[in-house]
């Protein structure tokens, strides 16, 4: 066994001591003896999280059939040219209850009250994915989405100190961040922000620190908490200054105007792509909330909230279709622009080497429960095409799809969340 082979076998027992899943900061000496760069990413892969407050309307979205050769119900119809390019999931969910607060343990599996007993506390999907990132690029991951408040918000992102990261709300603010680059005054002032923020964090810790001594347990882990945070902020803080030198991409794009969620879809679509395709960033999240949600465009009148309690009316669960059909319709034109585009290290096409995960962290929105939730994966080099029917009541949980695409995105670790293995019959092509 070579001694690239014994590293990277003791790094995963070291990961796996005591009973939790740590990951180990970058090693020089580990990376040169596996052949690796600090300044180059060990995977190409990226991953986009697409998210809604409500759902989907289960018989609309779920295949009568499993296996690969099902009918495709009215929500998949606009992903028919991609039939062989993404997998719908039956029966997965986190096993947990709560309504519309349960939504936002999407990506996490985890509600607020229990994050405390687990190993990485309220961390979701896609900033695990953004840790193993780090600095590679300018951005670790983009959140994108309405600001939005807990009843029937879509709150899909968070860190292990059970913080929401917020998100980016219009396409304007997202472009500028992605592709603007400011003047030698606008330079001089980030810089001078930059110092600012870290002589105040370097004065809070050595005060938090001689405090310690003098509190009871109860406060200590407060203090812990705190402490985590600060963490999050400093490592924010270094990626900052990283890439505070580098010019950001151009890109013939034009500069778009904020106009509201709905008909701003496309054009967040659009810039996620011209993201991942600069490598601006490798993890992107869209939050779908049903705030600021305009109906009006669909040509309806009552709000997303109020449609999706639809009493099993026929009429109102029309106009829940036509609020689902967009989304869908939505994500078949992304996808087609992942195909359409060179991923950037020339390895061919955006699509193969992007996982796009769709769903949500409500299962059926009349009834406010959180099983069986409409998940949907595409992309990423998986083999693809079916519609695969886990036991129903055995509470398959949700976390093992999560485990297998870190795991393909690069992660090294053997658990995530509340998962008891990766995902059986999901295979890499």
């Amino acid at each position: 066994m070579n001694d690239a082979r014994l590293l990277r076998i003791n790094r995963r027992c070291l990961l796996r001591a005591a009973g939790v899943s740590v990951t180990l900061p970058p090693m020089a000496s580990l990376d040169s003896c596996l052949g690796n760069s600090q300044q180059q990413p060990t995977s190409s892969m990226k991953m986009v999280c697409i998210g809604n407050s409500f759902g989907m309307y289960p018989e609309e979205f779920f295949p009568k059939a499993g296996g690969p050769d099902y009918e495709l119900p009215r929500l998949l119809e606009p992903l028919k040219p991609h039939r062989r390019g993404f997998t719908v999931f039956s029966h997965l969910d986190h096993g947990i209850k709560g309504g519309h607060f349960a939504v936002h343990s999407f990506l996490s599996g985890v509600k607020t009250d229990e994050a405390r007993s687990m190993p990485d506390g309220m961390l979701s999907l896609d900033q695990r994915a953004a840790e193993h990132v780090g600095s590679r690029s300018r951005f670790p991951s983009l959140t994108l989405g309405s600001d939005s408040g807990l009843h029937g918000g879509c709150r899909m992102c968070w860190t292990r100190s059970g913080a929401r990261v917020p998100p980016i709300t219009n396409p304007k603010a997202l472009f500028q961040k992605l592709f603007v680059d400011g003047d030698a005054k606008d330079r001089a002032h980030a810089q001078q922000q930059f110092q600012l923020r870290g002589s105040i964090l370097d004065a809070v810790c050595g005060e938090a620190q001689s405090m310690q001594k003098h509190l009871d347990g109860r406060d200590k882990a407060k203090l812990d908490e705190y402490f985590s945070s600060i963490r999050d902020v400093e490592k924010k803080l270094q990626q900052d200054e990283n890439w505070r030198t580098v010019a950001k991409p151009t890109v013939e794009y034009p500069e778009p105007e904020m106009k509201g969620i709905v008909e701003d879809l496309p054009v967040l679509f659009d810039l996620i792509v011209l993201a991942l395709q600069t490598n601006s960033t490798r993890v992107a999240t869209l939050e779908i909330s049903s705030e600021h949600f305009d109906t009006g465009f669909l040509g309806l009148k009552a709000g997303y909230h109020a449609i999706s309690h639809h009493g099993k009316k026929p009429e109102t669960i029309e106009q829940l279709l036509t609020i689902e059909q967009y989304q869908m319709e939505q994500l078949a034109r992304f996808l087609s622009k992942l195909k359409s585009v060179t991923a950037d290290d020339a390895s061919g096409a955006l699509f193969d080497s992007t996982m796009v995960l769709f769903g949500s962290g409500m299962g059926n929105g009349n009834a406010h429960t959180n099983t069986n939730l409409p998940i949907l994966l595409a992309g990423g080099g998986f083999q693809h095409g079916e519609h695969k029917i886990y036991p129903a009541g055995r509470n398959v949980p949700l976390s093992n799809l999560y485990l297998s695409m870190l795991q393909r995105f690069g992660v090294e670790t053997d658990s995530f969340s509340k998962s008891t293995g990766t995902l059986r019959g999901l295979e890499v092509v």
